[in-house]
């Protein structure tokens, strides 16, 4: 009898272990892949996509330190080591701290611009009551986005244009003198500001009404409870609930502010040397002298510093949204 006890016993222990075991098993990577794989299949297009467009480009990266040479060896890899030369070229050219300005001044307006327009317009339309209203507004505003920025310079040339656009001939009905836009390089920080919110508004304002969506309804009823008319509630409430979306948007946003709208911007303006003192921006002048130069370790040398520099950028952005709250942090 004890030694069936003892035979069950020690089998037991087995079993124990064996589930255990099983356990932890269950509770790592493989573990997590398995009880989850419908969620992780559905991510795998978007895994591969970023290594793809993402992860493998950074290879290219040596060619920012090298005299690329197409011919020497396979992909260039036999090409002279030059060091910190390529980058020298940026730095030598006269104007390269007026088109760095111009790159910051120019996304700090769109971001800025942008966030502020994308959570006004999300609280306007949470505002709505009419439910075929809320949706045909939103449409409406969400279209823009989807329009190329080619198309949006045919709009923008029918609108601005010197003779034919629509606002010179409206200023010419009034006796008013006309506006040459294609010449005036000051007008354009005000036309890329507004150009940009009409195209891109629309989808910004989708994040901010999901968290929107996300704040609980009892807490409007509490402060009707407590007397607060709506204007109170938008105020006190749902933009100060709207703070941690605008500072995570405001983080990502900055990792790219030394990376100019080179489609926008090109496809508006093309080459028009009129218009460069206020409107060239890295990437134009990178494109410049890659087109007329073909100097690949230049653009990726000049293409390496923007990313570093977002990088610093975004991490210090970063760590004074954590010191004021530890909420608003990305990472």
């Amino acid at each position: 009898m004890k030694k069936n006890t003892k035979h069950t016993a020690v089998n037991g222990f087995k079993m124990s272990e064996k589930a255990n075991n099983k356990r932890k098993k269950t509770g790592t990577f493989i573990g997590e892949l398995i009880r989850n794989k419908g969620l992780y299949l559905m991510l795998l297009p978007g895994i591969i996509y970023f290594f793809i467009f993402n992860y493998l480009p950074l290879a290219g990266i040596y060619y920012a330190f090298v005299d690329y040479k197409p011919m020497a060896g396979w992909y260039g890899l036999k090409s002279k080591f030059v060091g910190l030369e390529n980058f020298k070229y940026f730095f030598a050219s006269g104007s390269w701290i007026k088109i760095t300005v111009n790159t910051l001044y120019l996304n700090a307006l769109f971001i800025f611009t942008g966030l502020l327009a994308q959570l006004v317009m999300a609280v306007l339309i949470n505002e709505i009551s009419h439910k075929w209203y809320k949706k045909t507004t939103q449409t409406f505003m969400f279209l823009p986005n989807f329009l190329s920025w080619t198309v949006v310079s045919v709009f923008a040339l029918a609108l601005f244009g010197t003779n034919d656009g629509l606002i010179n001939k409206i200023l010419e009905i009034f006796g008013m003198e006309q506006i040459a836009f294609y010449q005036n390089a000051d007008v354009w920080p005000l036309l890329l500001v507004m150009i940009k919110l009409w195209k891109g508004v629309g989808f910004g304002t989708v994040v901010f009404l999901a968290a929107i969506s996300g704040i609980g309804q009892e807490m409007y009823e509490a402060a009707k409870v407590d007397g607060a008319n709506r204007l109170q509630q938008i105020v006190y409430l749902t933009v100060p609930m709207l703070k941690t979306t605008a500072v995570v948007l405001l983080i990502l946003a900055v990792g790219s502010i030394f990376v100019g709208d080179f489609g926008m911007i090109y496809a508006l303006l093309g080459d028009n040397p009129l218009l460069r003192d206020t409107t060239d921006v890295i990437d134009t002048f990178v494109y410049r002298a890659l087109r007329t130069q073909n100097d690949i370790g230049m653009s990726t040398s000049v293409g390496l510093l923007q990313s570093v520099l977002g990088i610093i950028f975004a991490v210090t952005t970063n760590f004074i949204a954590k010191k004021v709250d530890a909420d608003n942090k990305v990472f």
